[in-house]
């Protein structure tokens, strides 16, 4: 458990990319709301495990999710396209 606890502090505090700019939980909401990104729901499947964190950015001018996936007891940084 604490070597769980260890890398899930780590990514966290992996940096976003410059290049990248995360929305607040309102701004993500009305981004899925208006149908410009795919809910938070839809992408469970194409994380590959558990989400532990997400965040919806904007990256190269279309929608993301930054995850963080619990994947056979590791924690994997994902970025998956949410543009709809």
């Amino acid at each position: 458990m604490k070597r769980v606890f260890a890398l899930l502090v780590l990514t966290l505090l992996t940096a976003v990319p410059a290049s990248a700019q995360c929305l607040s939980q309102g701004e993500a909401r009305q981004a899925v709301a208006s149908g410009k990104a795919a809910s938070l729901g839809s992408m469970k499947s194409a994380a590959g495990g558990e989400i532990v964190k997400a965040q919806l950015c904007i990256e190269g001018g279309r929608y993301v999710y930054r995850l963080s996936v619990l994947v056979g007891g590791k924690v994997q940084t994902k970025v998956l396209n949410a543009s709809r």
